[in-house]
Formats: structure tokens, sequence, C-alpha cells
């Protein structure tokens, strides 16, 4: 298994070799936000950056080229906006030997290409829905960004995205109509995870619970229409990923905390992880010490195998969640104050 780790200095690409895991750094001096991999050409591996834009890698991730940054005036359709927050590259959605690609921005707004970076198309009227005026992310009120892009596994052109903070939309049609978020649903999903067993279920990790505890974790079983909030055996409420076993979809890890916000004494709530079953509540089956972990993810190549990624680097559950183990990964001081941004998964 590869691990792709966005940072704030670089991208760190993580493989076994001979037994023992590797750690290259790419990108450096870099605020890496976002990473996608190609599902039609695993090869091929998009990064977005803050305030350096778009960049593409056809080998894995050992070179990187920049892409995306046509001048928007000149008609050959590029991104006007170099801070690249969300990517996703549909797996139902082909054009030649890839997946279109979808780009998210901060500010919030959204693009497609179906070419591989080359052009761009803006869809407008994402920035149009009803609540995007009430759009802000409470650090930078003035502003907001595009956290998550989910195409859906199973229909083509279906696509739900995360603003955070303030909605979660879904499109019908490949982003050229988008309906707005839904009374009750999620207003801060921080990642929302689909299952290729499962059609119409959205697993959403959200940030909602900080304010409404309860609502941390909210699932969808109608595609986006209408959500619920099994919370049960939950006692943290802030939850920033989730993850699914790869064949089972009511086996289910999330990461989560009291609160992302400094505690009296300068520090931060140590986060645990929770998992769940079929019939079952929610069971913490590990509280992280000394770390914030952060995000959790699987891989259709390792069923009832989860990896996590906190600050003192990489873990490991290979009975679906139920324990973990650090990875041996060569993780520096320097690395743990790097602040990683997102764990994406790749074949070797």
């Amino acid at each position: 298994m590869k691990l792709y780790i966005p940072t704030m200095g670089r991208l760190l690409v993580a493989e076994q070799q001979d037994g023992k895991w590797q750690l290259a750094s790419y990108l450096v001096g870099m605020q890496v936000m976002s990473l996608a991999i190609d599902p039609f050409h695993p090869e091929r591996v998009y990064c977005g950056t803050y305030r350096r834009g778009l960049w593409r890698s056809d080998d894995a991730g050992r070179s990187w080229e920049p892409i995306g940054d046509v001048p928007f005036n000149t008609g050959q359709g590029g991104i006007p906006f170099g801070n690249i927050t969300a990517i996703a590259v549909s797996s139902t959605e082909r054009f030649g030997e890839h997946g279109v690609v979808y780009v998210g921005t901060e500010p919030s707004a959204l693009f497609r290409s179906q070419d591989g970076g080359a052009t761009w198309q803006e869809l407008s009227t994402f920035r149009e829905l009803p609540s995007a005026s009430t759009w802000s992310f409470p650090p930078k009120p003035a502003t907001s960004h595009v956290l998550c892009i989910t195409p859906d596994l199973h229909v083509a052109g279906r696509i739900f995205v995360a603003v955070e903070a303030g909605a979660l939309v879904r499109s019908l049609d490949g982003g050229a109509h988008w309906e707005d978020r839904v009374p009750n649903g999620p207003i801060d999903t921080h990642t929302l995870a689909m299952h290729p067993n499962a059609p119409d279920r959205l697993y959403s990790a959200a940030g909602d619970g900080l304010f409404t505890p309860g609502k941390g974790y909210q699932e969808s079983s109608d595609g986006g229409l209408t959500w619920q909030c099994p919370d049960e055996g939950l006692s943290e409420h802030y939850l920033r990923s989730v993850a699914v076993d790869p064949t089972d979809p009511d086996t289910i890890v999330i990461s989560a905390a009291t609160t992302p916000l400094p505690l009296p004494d300068g520090t931060f709530a140590e986060p645990a992880l929770y998992r769940k079953t079929q019939g079952e509540p929610w069971r913490k089956v590990w509280q992280v010490r000394g770390t914030m972990l952060l995000y959790v993810a699987s891989h259709a190549a390792e069923p009832g195998v989860f990896y996590a990624l906190g600050f003192g680097g990489g873990y490991r559950s290979s009975d679906a969640g139920l324990t973990w183990e650090q990875l041996a990964l060569p993780w520096s001081r320097e690395l743990a104050q790097q602040f990683p941004q997102a764990l994406v998964l790749g074949d070797d």
C-alpha cells in the first residue's frame, strides 16, 4: 500500500521496500491541501496547494508539473484561484483513458476538466446557490472553501460537494445544475464517504457536533435527501474523518474529538477512534495519546484493513478497526509539525 500525505510543508509519499517503510518528500515548501488519484490511470495523481495552484503527476508522485493555471480570460478555461482545497476524480465518468476531474477552491468555486487538466470549465451555478451568501469559514469569516468533493460511485454525473462551512450540496448532471442543502442535513462536512456495495448511502463526518452534540456523524440512505444521526455510544462529537470497510458497508471507523479548539492549557483535545458495525452502537477502540489524530482511510485492495494518520505518524488496523499498531515510518520531529491535511491510499 502507498500512502499519500499532503501536509502544510510538503507532500509525503510512504511505501514499503524490502519490508521497510520508506518516506519521500515532494513539492517541498508548498502548503499541500488536497490529493486525488485517477481510478482509470492510477499513475496519474492530482495535488492541490495553497497559493501555488494545481499540480499533476503521471508517475505515481515521483515527479510533478503545474497545471490549471491557464489565464482565465484567454478562453482556454483555466482556474483563476491559486488555493486548491479539494480534488476528486470520478470513477463513473470517463473520457479516453482518464476520469473526469473536479476541483474546488478558496473562495468557494468548482471546476471540471475532461482532458486531464489541460482545460477547465467553471461550474458557475454552484456559486449561485441560495445558501452561498451564508457560507463562511470561522477562522476567516470573510471567505469559505470547498473542503470535500465526492463523485457518486454508482451514478454517473451525480456529485456531492461540502463547503467549509455552510452546506453539503449535490448535482445530478456533472455540475451543470445544483440542489442546495436540505433541512437537517450536515452543514460542516469534513469527509463524505460512499461504498461500492451500498448505492445511495452516504457517511458524513462533520463539525456540526461542536455546536449540536449528536450531529457530528450523519448518514443518508437516499442519496442525501434525508439524514439520520446514529450517535449511540459517541462521547466526542466533533468529527474529522470517516472510512468504511471495503467489503462491509456496515463496518465504519471515525476519528472524533470534543473540540478542535485549544484547551485552556494551550493543548488540543486528544481524539479517539470509534468503530461501529451493523446493529451495534459506536465503540471507542482507541484513545490517542500525545498526538492529534486527523484522518482514517481504507482501500479496496485490503478488505478489513484501516489506516489512520496523526501528528505522530501513521497507524494500521488489520482486524477491521478493533486494534491498532503504529507503522514504522521514519517520522521525524519536523514532520510531526507539518500538520497533515489528508490521507489518501493508493496501489503500490
